[in-house]
């Protein structure tokens, strides 16, 4: 999908709403790509995201604000449940997950079975 139609450009509730939460050797001191510095240990085998264990997550590598204009600034580094989470929509099928964090933050949900389908 274009990025020009991508909702995922003008939305970044996900990364604003669930903790990230991955395998420690998806980190960079590890045999992975996502920077260290943007981690926190969660237990002995676990990191997450930065700011995503928080009361009111938001993780570090999101870039501008929720509901405008947004990215992600590891894009290329992403952790596997970014990597792996897709909108509500993508090949015909809902993701209450990302239509829960989008209601979070006021934006409606991207997909409904009546519309037709984004690919």
């Amino acid at each position: 999908m274009s990025d020009l139609l991508n909702p995922c450009m003008t939305c970044g509730a996900c990364c604003a709403y669930f903790r990230v939460s991955f395998y420690w050797a998806e980190a960079d001191d590890g045999a992975g790509a996502v920077p260290v510095e943007l981690t926190e240990p969660l237990g002995l085998l676990m990191r997450n995201m930065r700011g995503t264990n928080d009361r009111q997550p938001h993780c570090i590598a999101l870039q501008g604000d929720v509901g405008g204009c947004v990215s992600c600034g590891i894009y290329q580094q992403r952790p596997s449940p970014c990597r792996e989470f897709s909108m509500s929509g993508e090949n015909g099928e809902v993701n209450e997950a990302c239509d829960r964090a989008r209601a979070r933050y006021g934006l409606p949900a991207l997909f409904h079975p009546s519309l037709p389908e984004m690919t």
